[in-house]
């Protein structure tokens, strides 16, 4: 099968099957575009459509994105992870603004130099945003790919990585770019799907190398496997008098970054040793802790194991503060960048929590 089949026959597809009416799709200009790109890094189409949808009415252009509070940016991106995206984004929204009088810059080279954007990410902004031609490589492309011609081993190798950019750059039309970068992504998603493939309904199914050799389950390569490490801390649900609960901004870089969440004690101290724990971190006099119930939580590089505690503080309190705390009623609480277990345990305090 010849390059140029390959493109045609994806087209034809894509004409009858594919996804046409995407709230991208719509007014689709750079910056709508690009936050689509960057919600669905790591998050399916289904998901990410709500989102999307709220985060383009609270910030309709990049000016607005650049402006905001950082609280809001990350209260609207709650829920769909990886929350350095949401930090990113606002970064190089604040860079296109000034640097670029609001205009996305149309080159590979300059989209690139924004904070959070990738080789892929900046040509699926050419190719969709601006019609031009450039060759995209997501998750989605790399599994078509690597089925297509039987690339073996991880897409995660350089050497492998390197080769599906080869096919990635020669499948590429000429023209219809919008239409070819958005077949292929949905061909992935609807048809080439990562387990249990609908190959009969593929319109790439007689030169599928995979297929002809009955491999598809080998492609793409499996990440080598390495054990997660198991992490534990306590996370403290803190109450005063009033019933507001003591929150803690996360620091800007790492695992939730930037977003509030519950104090943490070192799960070194015993459940006997949270009160002292609390006076000297924080400066509070605390009742003796209510435990609830324990779970664990799963990142992309390690499981934390959470042990919730409740304590109230007593009487009048100085919080021994740096500036990164709050007191907040949990309705308050709720309405700010969270991470998805600590508004689980905000938003059902009194039930046995598992996650």
């Amino acid at each position: 099968m010849t390059t140029d089949s390959f493109a045609e026959q994806l087209l034809a597809w894509y004409d009858q099957h594919g996804r046409h009416n995407l709230p991208w799709h719509n007014n689709r200009t750079a910056y709508r575009v690009w936050v689509s790109e960057i919600m669905l890094q790591q998050t399916q189409v289904a998901t990410v459509v709500p989102y999307y949808q709220a985060f383009m009415e609270r910030f309709p252009n990049v000016e607005a994105l650049a402006e905001a509070p950082v609280d809001d940016v990350l209260s609207y991106w709650s829920g769909l992870g990886y929350y350095a995206r949401a930090r990113n984004l606002q970064t190089a929204a604040q860079t296109v603004v000034e640097d670029f009088g609001g205009l996305f810059p149309e080159t590979q080279e300059e989209l690139e130099g924004l904070k959070g954007i990738g080789r892929s990410t900046a040509a699926a902004i050419i190719a969709q945003a601006f019609g031009k031609r450039a060759a995209i490589l997501d998750g989605n492309v790399k599994r078509v790919l690597a089925r297509y011609h039987a690339v073996p081993g991880w897409p995660g190798q350089t050497r492998v990585l390197n080769q599906l950019w080869e096919h990635a750059e020669a499948h590429t039309p000429d023209t219809r770019v919008r239409d070819y970068t958005q077949g292929i992504m949905d061909l992935g998603a609807m048809v080439c799907t990562r387990s249990r493939p609908a190959c009969t309904d593929c319109p790439l199914q007689t030169g599928c190398k995979a297929y002809a050799r009955e491999e598809i389950h080998l492609y793409p390569g499996s990440r080598p496997k390495k054990a997660k490490p198991e992490k534990t801390t306590w996370m403290l649900i803190l109450e005063d008098k009033e019933g507001r609960v003591l929150l803690e901004r996360r620091p800007p870089s790492g695992i939730w970054g930037g977003l509030w969440s519950l104090p943490e004690i070192d799960p070194a101290y015993g459940a006997e040793e949270l009160q002292a724990a609390c006076e000297h971190n924080l400066g509070l006099d605390c009742t003796e802790p209510e435990l609830i119930r324990g779970f664990r939580h799963t990142f992309s590089h390690y499981h934390l194991h959470i042990q919730p505690a409740r304590l109230s503080v007593a009487g009048e309190h100085t919080l021994r503060d740096n500036g990164q705390h709050k007191w907040l009623h949990r309705h308050e609480a709720l309405s700010l960048g969270l991470p998805a277990p600590i508004r689980a345990l905000l938003a059902t305090p009194d039930q046995a929590i598992l996650l």
